[in-house]
């Protein structure tokens, strides 16, 4: 089956090809929202239905375009990705030894049908020391992340467990698109 991607991550790009679907990848020019904690979810919603808006009405939709847009809430805080090291060692203090929420939204344009959802998924992170931090922000990895981690990299072992979709985590929840896709009638086996 072939998808529009309305996103330049190559985490999403790699999940959707887990799939074994064909993703042409066209990053959207949307100029993403800012909210408060309390409307996150509104916000992830927002943002990735006007990603995937901006793409549908540049290339059409009668192949599927998937937008989406994640972002990690602690503290009544949305955390989007760090501005640069200190920002997302800064981060990392911040969701040492607890609990947050990964919430991403993913919005899906067809044939003139548009769908949104937002998936929630809770993470602990372990406690982490000062070293463990500078390390891993030495490692440039959490610089092009939600909340400065990737948990399908080296990013792993700072989470003792979660409760929800994995993949929701890494950027894309699979489950909820896929059921998406059905409800929208698209026919999967292409």
């Amino acid at each position: 089956m072939q998808v529009v991607l309305a996103s330049a991550s190559p985490r999403r790009l790699e999940l959707i090809s887990q799939l074994g679907w064909e993703a042409r990848v066209h990053p959207s020019a949307f100029e993403e929202a800012g909210g408060s904690a309390s409307e996150a979810k509104d916000v992830v919603l927002a943002n990735a239905l006007g990603k995937g808006r901006w793409v549908a009405e540049k290339l059409g939709d009668e192949l599927p375009v998937i937008g989406a847009d994640t972002v990690v809430v602690v503290d009544n805080v949305i955390l989007g990705k760090p501005k640069d090291a200190a920002d997302a060692a800064m981060m990392l203090t911040r969701l040492s030894g607890r609990d947050h929420q990964v919430m991403t939204g993913v919005a899906i344009f067809y044939k003139g049908k548009v769908l949104g959802r937002v998936c929630v998924t809770k993470v602990f992170f372990r406690s982490l020391t000062e070293q463990e931090i500078t390390g891993y922000v030495a490692t440039g990895e959490p610089l092009d992340k939600a909340g400065a981690y990737g948990i399908q990299g080296q990013g792993a072992v700072m989470v003792e467990k979660i409760d929800g979709c994995y993949n929701n985590v890494v950027g894309l929840p699979l489950t909820m698109m896929y059921t998406m896709f059905k409800e929208l009638g698209v026919e999967l086996s292409e």
